[in-house]
């Protein structure tokens, strides 16, 4: 199973503060240890979301809404995706991630959906279809 730990952007993260080089440190060490352990298989920060946009998607059309946006704990900062067994290693992992020296840091781990988790709706061509798609991705990578 895969897993998403959401690394939930803060006032500093927003504000364009780059970590310092300590945290820079403890959070190198972090990825090694999810490399090391072979589950690592992403992970990456963000800018924050004055640099970025919203689409909105609906019937009536599409919006496009500039950054920066409110409420800087709804915001992702950053992501790792890796491979766990379980929840329950998931968040072991997620409990290991370095705290910052000032403030907090709010993680959200989630499970990332597979074939299983669809139902008869994701019929078996359907289930080929996107197996191929990640194979293509995968070879242009």
């Amino acid at each position: 199973m895969r897993f998403m730990i959401l690394i939930k952007s803060n006032a500093r993260s927003e504000a364009g503060e780059h970590p310092t080089e300590a945290e820079f440190t403890a959070m190198a060490a972090y990825n090694e240890e999810l490399a090391d352990a072979g589950v690592l298989v992403a992970g990456e920060g963000l800018q924050r979301s004055a640099q970025g946009a919203r689409v909105s998607l609906s019937a009536a059309g599409t919006t496009v809404t500039d950054g920066p946006f409110a409420e800087a704990k709804e915001l992702i900062g950053g992501f790792w995706m890796i491979r766990a067994t379980s929840l329950q290693e998931a968040l072991d992992w997620a409990k290991r991630c370095p705290a910052p020296a000032t403030g907090e840091t709010l993680l959200e781990v989630r499970k990332v959906l597979g074939p299983e988790d669809f139902g008869d709706d994701f019929t078996p061509e359907l289930q080929e279809a996107e197996q191929q798609l990640r194979d293509r991705v995968a070879k242009s990578q």
